[in-house]
């Protein structure tokens, strides 16, 4: 699907939807907790039922609800199960740990550019302390043998996401087990909430070190709360000048994106942004600083690994609107030229199409978004709500 967007100021109230982040991991806990749990959330995504539908291949009975989601736990893994992770990194980032350490022979299959994203050094890790590893196609991989209890060790500069593995992992593996970080920690906030949520689910992790062999103690009900990345595009959007106001968003939240909050004002003059904790904002905040005063991002190398090549295609999308931006080997510049218009390939990453989405309401002339429909993966209603609040655009199928 593509779409044109005339450009139109945003008006008026929206509630930020639930956080794919924390949904991820409550589902995980909750599926391998002592009794069933209600998860209150009332939106879901692409992402958010890839997890379910994995963690529904693994034993858990999953029923969506009008609120959310009903879990059983599992009552007994299966000897062998396929887990479709669609192109969701969290999913099987989260998912390879857990399955290694139940001893399943698992297939998961994978899409888009998730086959090329990376998972060294987990994978090494993994195999050392007893799994076997292999790719019998180029979109599958399969994971057979069990994790056993003991020390692991996993460089923090690539992904949290195989931190947050690692700490599932551990939790279900019986005897204590401990994670050790080495090189420079990026996206801490996201272990953080990982931790959190464990937490919740009785589990503690000081210091890294996790007890397992039994299951989470379910809380009975939790609620996801609200998506300060998704969040970001209309606090975004206000920051532009469309009288938006953003609810739903927990200023206390572990999030690592509630940082936006702090970052739009920054960027009325020219800054230097670190991405290593904020990945996922730097193509809406490059939006900004090309409307503002510009800005420079540093810690960028992670993005190239993104849905797409969060580097390339954040430049790419600003100079398609007639902005002005430039790469090194580990920073982004974005100068403050200000947008006229123009048609963005979204490149099949939800957030390059949201950011341009957000950038036209800054531009003078139309803003065709194609492969708009990307956005499911995140936010399927985000359409539909830009609509609402008067964002002005005609779709076409391809």
């Amino acid at each position: 699907m593509d779409i044109t967007i005339t450009p139109r100021k945003l008006v008026g109230e929206i509630a930020a939807i639930p956080s794919k982040s924390q949904a991820h991991r409550l589902l995980i806990c909750a599926a391998f907790a002592d009794a069933p749990t209600t998860l209150l959330c009332p939106e879901t995504n692409r992402d958010i039922d890839a997890t379910a539908g994995c963690l529904t291949a693994l034993g858990a009975d999953i029923t969506r609800t009008e609120a959310g989601y009903r879990i059983v736990p599992a009552q007994a893994v299966p000897h062998s199960a396929i887990l479709n992770c669609r192109d969701s990194g969290s999913t099987l980032r989260f998912l390879l740990p857990v399955v290694g350490a139940l001893g399943i022979d698992a297939v998961f299959r994978l899409e888009g550019r998730l086959p090329g994203r990376p998972l060294s050094p987990l994978w090494e890790e993994l195999e050392r302390m007893g799994c076997a590893l292999s790719r019998p196609t180029p979109d599958t991989i399969r994971c057979t043998g069990r994790l056993k209890a003991g020390d692991f060790t996993i460089d923090g500069s690539v992904s949290s996401q195989f931190i947050t593995g690692l700490l599932f992992a551990a939790a279900l593996i019986p005897g204590e087990s401990r994670i050790h970080l080495t090189g420079k920690v990026e996206s801490r906030p996201y272990i953080d909430m990982t931790r959190q949520a464990m937490a919740l689910f009785g589990r503690n992790t000081d210091n890294f070190a996790v007890a397992g062999g039994t299951p989470f103690r379910s809380p009975g009900t939790v609620t996801v709360e609200g998506d300060w990345s998704n969040g970001a595009f209309f606090l975004a959007a206000k920051a532009l000048g469309n009288p938006v106001f953003v609810t739903n968003l927990a200023p206390d939240s572990p999030q690592g994106d509630r940082a936006v909050s702090n970052l739009l004002p920054a960027l009325e003059s020219n800054v230097v942004i670190s991405a290593a904790d904020i990945p996922d904002l730097v193509s809406i905040l490059a939006v900004v600083a090309a409307c503002k005063q510009g800005a420079v991002f540093t810690d960028i190398r992670r993005l190239r690994l993104k849905e797409s090549d969060r580097v390339a295609s954040v430049i790419a999308t600003l100079e398609a609107l007639g902005g002005k931006a430039e790469a090194g080997e580990n920073t982004l510049t974005v100068w403050g030229t200000g947008f006229t218009g123009g048609t963005v390939d979204a490149m099949n990453d939800h957030r390059i199409a949201m950011s341009a989405a957000i950038a036209a309401t800054a531009c003078k002339t139309p803003v065709t978004i194609l492969g708009a429909q990307c956005v499911e993966k995140s936010y399927p209603q985000f359409w539909k709500e830009y609509a609402r609040l008067g964002g002005n655009y005609e779709q076409y199928l391809r």
